[in-house]
């Protein structure tokens, strides 16, 4: 198991499987930011109920092991991908012709990712777990606001709205390559169904990069 695990093979499965699990809560975490449009009574029910849901508690270590693993190979096969190229970058015409723009930038779109993710963390998810989030009461329920620590943010620095945008656009196109190389490293495709796979993660990433990118903007400039 050591010996797959540590062959190229293997390390493009594990970026799969964390892949498409990181997908999934894309989706999901997508979805909940989208109740901010809503209103504030909404989005902060939901908040409070990934926050104090035992299920979401117990992913959390399972999600940032799913971040650690897909960011550690990541460098490690484009590490392993530049060396096996040698000095001399052959052919990279005939690469670019069979090659999409994401996918032969998939690290750069990762990184930029990385930067959104850090910042993410240090504006929300820290200020919820350890402190520094103002307290509302929903229908007799005492919860944290989170609704105002992200809208306040979003009104007031036109900086973190564009970075907001810029790790949308990144995410999208990110999701836009790994959607169908995930389900091709699986063996779950072949012609037909590399079409369908395609098809359906050019939608997923487009819902989902306009998602996040959106919402900084709508509270910025029309809110």
């Amino acid at each position: 198991m050591a010996g797959f695990l540590n062959s190229s093979i293997g390390k493009k499965f594990l970026m799969s499987i964390s892949g498409l699990f990181l997908i999934l809560f894309v989706g999901l975490h997508a979805t909940l930011n989208s109740l901010l449009l809503i209103g504030p009574d909404t989005y902060n029910i939901a908040a409070h109920f990934m926050a104090t849901n035992v299920f979401i508690k117990i992913m959390e270590p399972i999600l940032a092991l799913g971040f650690i693993v897909h960011i550690i190979y990541a460098f490690i096969l484009e590490i392993s991908n530049y060396y096996k190229r040698g000095p001399v970058r052959y052919a990279m015409t005939v690469r670019r012709h069979q090659s999409t723009w994401s996918s032969r930038n998939m690290i750069w779109l990762g990184i930029i990712i990385f930067v959104f993710l850090a910042v993410h963390l240090a504006n929300f998810f820290w200020k919820v777990k350890f402190g520094g989030v103002p307290e509302t009461t929903v229908n007799g329920v005492k919860m944290h606001d989170t609704y105002t620590l992200v809208v306040s943010l979003f009104q007031a620095n036109i900086w973190i709205d564009l970075l907001y945008v810029l790790g949308a656009i990144a995410l999208g196109f990110h999701l836009h390559h790994a959607f169908w190389s995930a389900f091709q490293t699986l063996g779950w495709s072949n012609e037909k169904w590399r079409k369908i796979w395609t098809t359906l993660g050019d939608i997923y990433a487009v819902i989902i990069a306009f998602t996040f990118g959106i919402i900084p903007l709508y509270f910025y400039f029309v809110k």
